[in-house]
């Protein structure tokens, strides 16, 4: 951290429009500096608004010599995004990530390379407060209405499918009905969607749409659903805000956007 008390952040993935608002987010706050962008696609016109005031690269590796950052935020492609965060993590800076798709296997070398450096990194497959509490609340109805299904709607240039928010949701769900009757398996048929943790998640893909997500669960003669929706990527500015603050005191990795709430 900088000895006037401000986190310098970098933004990986600046160009992405989720990178963008980023870095119109971190520029309003007074105790973030936007210190650095990184976008492969780097162009010197494309630059603009706050990220054209920091000092700008096309690949990572350079940044990374060059300036002194505290806390890295990556939103780019689940095929760059492990790559970026060891090369972070290796030269002590703390990660927040939300970028989606990262498997099992990519979080134990994550985890790994924090304990190795001292550092530490948030992935968190939501940053809105409303989805984080959505998905809260779905672990305490799933103690007393097992049954449900999940269905998730984002906009058609998301990459992954499910998404990594209605993954997530279907495992603390399914940690949290360990202790009541567990429903029947639904049979692994397509149009059922995919079946994770015995919970059938439908992911749609359209223009217009940002993220939303529904869970509806089913008891005798009656069903309750639990709904969020961002209507813009304005909804995730104050939980990446947020992630950036904490990010410093967790020990390690830590999955969720909860652990720093």
């Amino acid at each position: 951290m900088a000895e006037t008390g401000v986190i310098r952040v970098l933004v990986i993935g600046a160009l992405g429009k989720m990178g963008r608002t980023v870095c119109d987010a971190v520029s309003a706050e007074p105790d973030l500096e936007l210190t650095a962008v990184v976008d492969a696609a780097r162009q010197s016109a494309a630059w603009a608004g706050p990220a054209s005031a920091a000092a700008q690269y096309a690949f990572l590796s350079d940044c990374l010599e060059a300036e002194e950052i505290d806390v890295a935020v990556d939103f780019t492609t689940p095929d760059a995004v492990l790559e970026n965060v060891i090369a972070c993590l290796k030269k002590g800076i703390n990660c927040v990530v939300g970028t989606t798709g990262i498997t099992e296997e990519q979080l134990k070398q994550i985890e790994m390379e924090c304990r190795l450096s001292g550092t530490s990194c948030l992935v968190a497959p939501n940053f809105a407060i409303g989805a984080v509490l959505m998905m809260d609340i779905a672990q305490l109805v799933a103690r007393y209405m097992p049954f449900c299904e999940i269905t998730e709607l984002h906009h058609d240039q998301k990459l992954d499918a499910p998404s990594g928010t209605a993954l997530r949701t279907a495992d603390m769900i399914a940690a949290a009905r360990v202790d009541c009757p567990q429903p029947p398996g639904p049979e692994g048929n397509v149009a059922r969607g995919l079946i994770h943790n015995g919970i059938p998640i439908h992911s749609v893909r359209l223009p217009g749409l940002v993220a939303h997500q529904e869970i509806i669960f089913g008891g005798q003669g009656q069903t309750l659903s639990i709904r969020h929706d961002s209507i813009s990527r304005q909804s995730f500015m104050p939980g990446v805000v947020l992630a950036l603050r904490r990010v410093d005191g967790l020990d390690g990795l830590a999955v969720g956007l909860e652990k720093v709430m």
